[in-house]
This record gives C-alpha cells, structure tokens and sequence, in this order.
C-alpha cells in the first residue's frame, strides 16, 4: 500500500480513473533503481486516464499532462460546459468514454482518435464501462470485432458497443495500385500532348 504517485488532476471532484493494463501502452511495472519511480523502462511508467466534474477528460504519463479530450471537438456552437465526461476505461489499445447524457465513444488510446461514437445510447448518465478483456475467452466472445465495450447507465440497462475490424489493404496491394495510377497518369499525358515522353 506504498503511494507511488500523487498529483492534482482536476478542480473539484474525479467522477472515474483508469490505469492502462500491464504490458500494454498503459502501466509498465519493473524495479526501480534505488526505489525511485521512472518512465525510462526500468521502474513504473504509468498512463493514467481521468474524468472530472470541472468538464475534463485527461490523458497523463505519470504526473505529466499528455493530451485533454474535448468532446465539442466536432459540434461548434455548442457551449464547452453543455455536458461532461463521466466514466472512462483504458484496454491499453482502446480508450472507451461514457457521458453525463448517456453517449458512449471508443478512442483509439495513443492517438485520441475516435473509432465509435453513440450519441445519448442511454439517454440518461452513463454510470459505468468497461471492455471485454483480452484473454482467450473475450477474444472468442468478440467474433471478428476488434473490441466490445460494456455500458452500463442508470436507467438499468447494460448495452454492448461492438467495435469492427477496420479493413487494411496489404502493402503489396497499395504499392502494386500506386504504380498502376503512375502508368495511368503517364500515359494519360502521353495521349494529352502527344510526344510528352
């Protein structure tokens, strides 16, 4: 029960806290030279995600503020104040968000970029989330999703947000199309002004 870190995160109360997973982008544990706390990968490297009453949602490595997520990001006009996060959760790849409103969101976790958004998939407070974990058996219960996350609101029900695969091109694929569009643009040129090569 030794204290590892302290620091103020939010004016006012934290409405939910999350520490990544082991072995994941979030929380690496190692010993310490001398027993002092360290992100250089020979101690503890905490990421450690946190929601607010003062409206803010915020990424940390350690004490140090990486990035704040800002949920009017897209939807101008709407006043910053108008709604609040209320729970987070981090996998270590995802990031999952519940609102005071009922939306829930997956961001992806190093970048902040959102893959998923419901808006108001409860219509009422969003009191908890949480992902399926990556063992064997969540693995089996996603069926080709990439993540679930469960959402858990006070009007009593329990909603799952089932996340896609997103589709990739293989490499040689992108390169093979690539060079089809720069013989198509060559020759378009050729057959434009004649004599161009």
């Amino acid at each position: 029960m030794k204290m590892m870190l302290e620091f103020k995160a939010h004016d006012g109360e934290i409405e939910d806290i999350a520490l990544g997973p082991d072995n994941k982008v979030g929380v690496r544990w190692a010993p310490a030279p001398r027993g002092q706390p360290s992100c250089d990968g020979r101690a503890v490297c905490m990421q450690v995600v946190t929601a607010g009453r003062d409206f803010q949602c915020c990424v940390w490595q350690r004490d140090q503020l990486v990035t704040g997520l800002h949920w009017n990001e897209n939807l101008p006009g709407i006043p910053d104040k108008a709604y609040r996060y209320q729970a987070c959760r981090d996998s270590g790849t995802f990031l999952g968000l519940g609102t005071v409103t009922g939306s829930v969101a997956i961001h992806i976790a190093f970048s902040l970029q959102r893959l998923y958004y419901v808006k108001e998939a409860h219509g009422i407070v969003v009191t908890d989330v949480a992902f399926l974990p990556e063992s064997r058996r969540g693995r089996e219960l996603l069926a080709g999703n990439e993540a679930a996350l469960l959402s858990v609101a006070v009007d009593s029900r329990c909603k799952l947000h089932l996340l896609p695969s997103r589709r990739s091109l293989p490499i040689w694929l992108l390169l093979l199309l690539c060079a089809g569009l720069i013989v198509a643009t060559i020759l378009l040129l050729q057959l434009a002004f004649p004599g161009f090569l």
